[in-house]
């Protein structure tokens, strides 16, 4: 079955640095989007990022020139490359799968990852 599992949240000063992790197994990778999504505390959950399988890339305004998405197929991995944190970038962010074609909403993917956490503080 397909799996999807996030790694590499954690506590960062605003202005700091991370980059999350989403190993993907059970399908073939290497032919399906990508998309990095966040939720914070009372919030919907919001698109930060999307690639398609030809390395296609679409974000979210709020995090356009800070952050980066990228795959490496051989390795099953997206990866999410964020800098210049802010404090309102804190949540829980997910990694998705389900489609061939990259998209911007929650209801263009079928499957999630657990979520990693994700603190910027002030």
């Amino acid at each position: 079955q397909v799996q999807l599992v996030e790694s590499g949240g954690g506590l960062v000063q605003a202005g700091g640095s991370l980059r999350l992790s989403c190993a993907a197994s059970g399908y073939t990778f290497s032919i399906y989007s990508m998309g990095w999504f966040r939720q914070a505390p009372g919030k919907e959950r919001e698109f930060v990022a999307a690639i398609n399988w030809s390395g296609g890339r679409d974000y979210a305004d709020s995090v356009k020139g800070r952050f980066t998405i990228s795959r490496d197929n051989a390795q099953n991995t997206v990866y999410l490359q964020m800098n210049s944190l802010k404090p309102e970038d804190t949540a829980v962010y997910y990694c998705a799968t389900g489609r061939r074609v990259k998209g911007l909403s929650t209801s263009d993917y079928v499957y999630w990852g657990q979520g990693t956490q994700v603190t910027v503080s002030s």
